[in-house]
C-alpha cells in the first residue's frame, strides 16, 4: 500500500460521506497521514437585495455544526476543517493542492447521473484530481 502523507476527505454531510470518513480515518492510522476535512456549499443566486453571505450564511452554519460533531467522532483536528463557497470539483482540487493532500476520499450515493457507478461530484473530483482520488460507495439499505 502507498503511505499517504495528507487525505483530504471531501464529505457532503450524508451518510456516504460519513462512511468514506471512517475509511479515511482508517487509512490514516494505517499511513499515520494527518487528515483534513473540506465540505463544499454551492452558491446560491442572490435575487433582489439580499447578499449571498446572507443566503448563504444559515448553511454555512449548519455545515460547521455538522463538521464538528464528525471531527469530534473520529478524532479530526478542528483546526483541519474547511467550508468552502465555490464549485463544489473546483473548491476540493483547489484545497488539495494547498494543503499538498496526496489522497482525496469521498462517498459516493451511485444514485444520479452516470448514476450506477459514481455519483456526479465523486466522478468530477476523480476526473481532475492531481493527486489519488479513493471514492467509498454507500451501502445499500
Amino acid at each position: 500500500m502507498k503511505n499517504y502523507h495528507h487525505i483530504l476527505i471531501a464529505s457532503d454531510l450524508t451518510d456516504a460521506s460519513k462512511l468514506a470518513t471512517e475509511r479515511a480515518v482508517e487509512m490514516a492510522k494505517l499511513c499515520s497521514a494527518k487528515i483534513s476535512m473540506i465540505h463544499v456549499i454551492e452558491p446560491i443566486p442572490a435575487y433582489g437585495y439580499l447578499g449571498v453571505t446572507e443566503i448563504e450564511s444559515p448553511h454555512i452554519d449548519h455545515a460547521k455544526d455538522e463538521m464538528k460533531k464528525i471531527a469530534d467522532k473520529f478524532g479530526i483536528s478542528e483546526a483541519n476543517l474547511h467550508i468552502e463557497v465555490g464549485p463544489t470539483k473546483v473548491e476540493i482540487h483547489e484545497m488539495a493542492e494547498k494543503l499538498k493532500a496526496d489522497l482525496i476520499v469521498t462517498g459516493s450515493h451511485g444514485r444520479h447521473g452516470i448514476g450506477l457507478l459514481l455519483g456526479s461530484t465523486s466522478n468530477a473530483v476523480l476526473h481532475g484530481a492531481h493527486c489519488d482520488v479513493l471514492v467509498v460507495r454507500a451501502k445499500k439499505h
